[in-house]
């Protein structure tokens, strides 16, 4: 008499390869710029997309920035370059200066973006590919609602917006750890990543264990409330922070332009001297500092 069948849970390459095909919607021939940092998560994705890069019909790249914060930086992505190297992927670094102010992470995080479409430009990439992951985005919607964002301001980190492309975003972090045993990839750990100064890190390491513990799936339960809000969203703003920006008529009215047109020439003006661009690297909408205001839409001179 044989056993029942046992059936085990899906591989990285397996979530990936059902993400690039369906939610990122990846067509054969695109060409992928990848962003590494020589940490676990970027290395697992570097990995799997070498693997499906001939499966799938997509050129790579892999690209790492080095934010100048900390000396070991530049060690962890010659790990990054190491397995790019034995991939037979193209790596490039670059080094950044942070803008001084507040929020550290956050002026980080939008300085490697920048960083990251400057390099997809030269290679003349399709898309941009990040590591986050499941658990990344379950704690980004607890970070937005420490801060008091509102529904639309939740809808966050989808597998894809615009030129923007998260392929593990439905693989959980024990999905990553175990690629990365499997196949014994050599990785940085990142000390900042356990920093307590950091809002993210308490997240991480205080709050998700609580909840779990109340929850057993409440990562699956935050990803999945994402997922809602992101389909019945409508055109909102918001800053860094996640907090919403309120919009009068005429100005809401413009974002939907905005978005329906893609048209990066477009600009939203906003009081306190902001005003709003389209980002098509993102696919998304993106706050800037104005020097006046004016009327609620209007479009650059070419």
């Amino acid at each position: 008499m044989t056993g029942a069948r046992r059936s085990h849970p899906p591989t990285l390459l397996t979530l990936v390869e059902r993400a690039l095909k369906t939610e990122c919607r990846l067509p054969k021939g695109a060409r992928l710029l990848i962003g590494v940092s020589g940490g676990g998560d970027s290395q697992a994705l570097l990995h799997v997309l070498a693997r499906l890069s001939a499966r799938l019909g997509f050129s790579l790249h892999a690209h790492g920035v080095d934010h100048g914060l900390r000396p070991e930086a530049r060690a962890e992505l010659d790990l990054a370059e190491a397995l790019a190297d034995r991939e037979g992927i193209a790596f490039r670094r670059s080094r950044v200066a942070l803008a001084p102010g507040g929020n550290l992470m956050a002026r980080a995080r939008k300085a490697r973006l920048v960083e990251l479409e400057r390099a997809a430009a030269a290679v003349r990439a399709d898309f941009i590919a990040t590591a986050h992951h499941a658990d990344d985005r379950a704690e980004t919607v607890l970070l937005r609602l420490l801060r008091g964002a509102g529904p639309r301001g939740l809808a966050v980190l989808p597998a894809r917006s615009g030129a923007l492309l998260r392929p593990m975003i439905r693989a959980r972090r024990t999905d990553v750890q175990g690629h990365l045993r499997r196949h014994q990839i050599a990785f940085a750990d990142d000390p900042t990543n356990r920093d307590p100064r950091f809002l993210r890190c308490r997240v991480r390491h205080e709050l998700i264990p609580v909840l779990q513990a109340l929850s057993p799936k409440i990562v699956e339960h935050l990803d999945a409330l994402a997922d809602q809000l992101a389909a019945g969203a409508s055109p909102a703003l918001h800053d860094p922070e996640g907090a919403d920006i309120p919009l009068g008529r005429a100005q809401a009215q413009a974002l939907t332009q905005m978005l329906e047109s893609r048209d990066p020439r477009l600009e939203i003006w906003l009081p306190q001297g902001r005003r709003v661009r389209f980002d098509v690297a993102t696919g998304q909408p993106r706050v800037v500092t104005a020097s006046a205001s004016g009327a609620a839409i209007r479009r650059k001179s070419d």
